[in-house]
């Protein structure tokens, strides 16, 4: 499947037991309400997928699980985020064996490598597979900004497509724009500016938040893309206090626990996470319930 790299694409949470082994049922559960919101793709094995914690078994069973629930209407993307060359273009060969219709991709992990080696690093992995890819540009949480001189030597790699724009540099979306056109599509990811890189011109949006409230933010970005503006930002602020729980160094924990409280998911993390408790348990508790307290009705954002 070739990917259109727009729209809503969930970076899904994994799901685990009460014995800490992969939840296949509950997973299935919220990728139907993904599903049936409208989502134009699922993105595995992210830092919301917990995939540090992951074994390389546990991630060929997820892509294959997803790519059995879609059953073909959507693309399934498998991040890849490894320490060495060889491991990625290892992992981008499991993926693509195992169903995944792309890839999205970090700069090398731990070691902070330079332009040079990060260019190349991501050259050898695209040049291994025929699967489209999206590079994953988040300095803030990773370390390694891929700047704009980068991705003009990137963009010698045909499946080089897309990028998660998670620089926080809103202007970002109209620097790649306005150098290289339409050449890579531009998602954001990160929650709390995505409408405001939709009307800059964003093609898309890695969510969070939609794990547990995906119609709202499939509304948001189909309104937006509309021209109906003030209808998206209406919902939007309704929604940017749940957002911010997806800025946060407990963001698995959070999401999951709004996944709880919207039934499709539960709070089951791996260690070392732990679940929250105390005052900090409180307080998200507060923001999920205010917001389904308040939680707007929708139009119909899928005739759009």
């Amino acid at each position: 499947m070739s990917i259109q790299w727009k729209g809503v694409m969930p970076a899904v949470t994994t799901k685990f037991t009460d014995k800490d082994t992969l939840d296949l049922v509950n997973f299935e559960v919220n990728i139907h309400a993904q599903l049936a919101a409208g989502v134009n793709g699922i993105i595995l094995g992210g830092t919301l997928g917990e995939a540090s914690t992951l074994t390389d078994d546990e991630k060929r069973i997820i892509v294959r699980k997803a790519v059995e629930i879609v059953a073909g209407r959507i693309p399934v993307v498998m991040n890849i985020a490894e320490q060495t060359t060889t491991a990625a273009i290892e992992a981008a060969r499991k993926a693509k064996e195992d169903g995944a219709s792309g890839l999205m991709m970090l700069p090398p992990m731990r070691y902070k490598a330079d332009d040079r080696e990060t260019v190349t690093y991501f050259k050898k992995v695209a040049n291994s597979t025929t699967l489209p890819i999206m590079v994953y540009n988040n300095p803030v949480d990773y370390g390694i900004e891929v700047t704009l001189d980068m991705f003009e030597e990137l963009s010698e790699c045909e499946n080089i497509q897309a990028v998660k724009e998670s620089t926080r540099d809103l202007s970002n979306v109209s620097r790649m724009k306005s150098r290289f056109g339409d050449r890579f599509a531009i998602l954001s990811g990160v929650d709390t500016l995505a409408l405001e890189s939709i009307l800059m011109g964003a093609d898309g949006w890695v969510a969070g938040l939609v794990c547990a409230f995906p119609a709202e933010t499939v509304a948001i970005f189909n309104l937006a893309k509309a021209g109906r503006t003030q209808e998206a930002i209406e919902i939007y602020r309704w929604f940017l206090p749940l957002l911010e729980l997806d800025i946060n160094s407990k963001l698995v924990q959070n999401i999951k626990l709004a996944e709880v409280a919207t039934g499709i998911g539960t709070e089951n993390v791996r260690e070392p996470r732990l679940p929250l408790i105390g005052a900090e348990r409180k307080h998200v508790l507060k923001v999920i319930e205010e917001g389904i307290k308040n939680r707007p009705a929708l139009p119909d954002y899928k005739s759009l």
